[in-house]
Parts: structure tokens; sequence; C-alpha cells
């Protein structure tokens, strides 16, 4: 009998490594969807530090993105792929088209890449180590956790549409002359996007002003905001009296916006006047009512880069990502983002 149980003990030993050693080499993989460009089949949720589940994406690239959480102070340290779900979640419908979907998350991801590329942190609160915000300085995003908060008993399905169209897109990002670009996107444009020059100072060849006729079947796409004659004079600090002409443009953009007005001498910018105004857009009209005055606006945005209505507009039609990110950013490529990838985790 003592001359058995070693064999005992051995077969032992042999039968627990056979059943432990497949499932340490499963584990670490276990729900990862790796950038190669096909859709994941299934959601997998894991431990995360600040929600109960998160739902796995790529995150071969071993970088992080620090994002700076506006409303609760705090900074979330996000897995690149996982935050790019959760702007592409916050930033444009879940029942978008598909090709619309992707196209967002093209535009996102070159965003973040270029931003990380670049160290830029303008826009993030003075002493707080982050990358970028949540807020529309930036890129909005959302955890999981507040996207099922925000959609509820629809989270399955629109976490499910907003994920394959990340994965689907992976490793992928916009560049010019082999750079990343700066992917600007807006919601709704006036028919037309603009020239990058007209709306900020930079001149970017691949920010040039397209037609965009889809945006008209945006529900953005008109409003109307009524204001006392008193409180537009002091927001922009002109005079208008009793004068039934409210100021005079005197120059329109390539996209068909108010480029400037000349308020009987003083001339401010269109993009001034629609900041200053709260407008949606500075593609606007007014008129005079008694007291009052009327303003029309076209669009609602910026309107630099990719509006994200004309994007849907086209997927409706059959345009697939590539021809719509390729038609709001003039000239530019679709090239791997790995190279960029090595040299930030280099960076580490």
């Amino acid at each position: 009998m003592k001359k058995i149980k070693p064999l005992i003990v051995l077969a032992s030993l042999l039968i627990a490594l056979t059943l432990i050693i497949p499932a340490v080499l499963v584990l670490p993989f276990s729900g990862e969807h790796h950038a190669s460009g096909k859709l994941g089949e299934v959601l997998k949720k894991s431990p995360s530090k600040e929600t109960s589940g998160t739902v796995s994406v790529d995150s071969t690239s071993g970088v992080d993105v620090a994002v700076y959480r506006s409303s609760k102070k705090v900074v979330e340290d996000v897995p690149l792929e996982e935050y790019l779900v959760g702007v592409v979640a916050a930033e444009m419908p879940a029942d978008f088209e598909e090709e619309a979907l992707k196209a967002q998350a093209l535009a996102a991801r070159t965003y973040i890449v270029n931003r990380l590329m670049s160290k830029d942190t303008l826009g993030v609160p003075k002493g707080v180590q982050a990358q970028v915000t949540d807020t529309q300085v930036h890129q909005v995003y959302m955890n999981d956790a507040e996207m099922q908060q925000e959609w509820g008993n629809d989270y399955s399905w629109k976490k499910k549409k907003v994920l394959e169209a990340v994965q689907s897109t992976g490793g992928k990002i916009l560049t010019y002359d082999g750079k990343p670009i700066d992917a600007l996107f807006f919601s709704t444009g006036n028919g037309y996007t603009e020239n990058s020059e007209d709306y900020w100072s930079g001149t970017f060849p691949y920010l040039r002003s397209v037609e965009s006729p889809w945006d008209k079947k945006s529900p953005k796409f008109k409003s109307q905001k009524v204001m006392t004659v008193k409180d537009f004079e002091t927001k922009l600090g002109v005079k208008i009296g009793s004068a039934s002409t409210i100021g005079k443009i005197v120059e329109r953009t390539a996209g068909k916006r108010v480029g400037k007005v000349d308020f009987s001498g003083k001339v401010l910018t269109g993009p001034d006047i629609r900041e200053k105004l709260d407008l949606r857009s500075s593609d606007f009209a007014w008129e005079r009512k008694g007291d009052n005055i009327l303003i029309t606006t076209k669009g609602f945005g910026h309107g630099v880069g990719m509006s994200q209505y004309g994007a849907n507009g086209m997927a409706e039609e059959g345009k697939d990502y590539a021809e719509i990110v390729k038609h709001y950013y003039q000239g530019v490529e679709i090239t791997s983002a790995e190279p960029m990838m090595a040299s930030l985790t280099a960076q580490k």
C-alpha cells in the first residue's frame, strides 16, 4: 500500500494540472475582442473600479485615457477603446445607422489619438491630471453605469450596437499627410459644412466646406429664439435703438453662414454673435417684433468637420463609413494607429 500512495498522489497532481492550465491560459483573454475588424458577437461583463460591470472591449493598445468627470470632479482612467464606446454612446444616438456610428467611432478615436500624441491638455482644469474632460469642450463621455441609467430597458441592444461600431473600426484613425487629423464633428449643418478658418483662426486642408443636404431632415435643422432688444444690446455691446433694421451682414462664409455683421461701425463675427447670444448656429437671421427680436437659426453646432445627422443621412442612402468620413474630411486616409499606439505605450 505504501508503494501505491505516491502513484495516486502523482496521478491526482497530473489531473489537477490538466484542469488548471487551460483555465489559466484562457482567463486573461476572455471577453476580449482584438482590433482585427471582426465584430464582437456577445457582451462580456467584467469588474470595474467605478461600476459594477462594464462591457469588455479591445484593450490591446495598453493605452489609458485620463478623463476628468466634470460633475463628480474626479478623474477616471479608462482603456482607450472602452473610452471610445463611452464617447460614441454619449455623442451620437444609438438608433442611428450602423455606418454612421462607425464614422463617429473613427472620428472619436482619431480625435483622442491626436490629442494624446500632441500631449494637448488645453481645456482641462488647471491642476487636474487628466487628458480630456467629459464635456463638449473635448468629447462627451459616459461610463457603463451612466449608459444603463440613460438607456434603461434599451441598454442591452444599444450598448451592443455602439460596441460593434467601435470594434469594427478598431485600430483605425484618419490621417492627412501621415498625421492624425483634428477630427471635429457637430450635430447638424445648415446644408453645408464650414471652412475651419471661418469659425476659428486655423486653416486645415481637410476641414473644407462641403455640401450636406441630409441635414435638412434633422429635427435640429431649424430653431427660433426670442429676446428683448435690451438683452440683445447688452449681450452684444451694441445700440440699435428704435431702428427696424438690426445691423448689416457684410460678409458670408463658404458654408453660407454669417461671416460679419456691421452695427453702425462696430463689426462682429458670426461665431462671436452665436456665442454671445447662445444661438444654435452662426447661420442666423433676425427681425424686430416691437421690443423683442426674433432670431431664426439653421443648423446646430459650429459646422466644422463631420455633421452627425449628415452622416446618418448618408448611411441611410447606403454609404459606408469610409465614404462618409472622406466626404466630410477632405483628402484623408484611413490608416492603422498601431505605430502611434506603440509610441504612446513606450512613453509610459
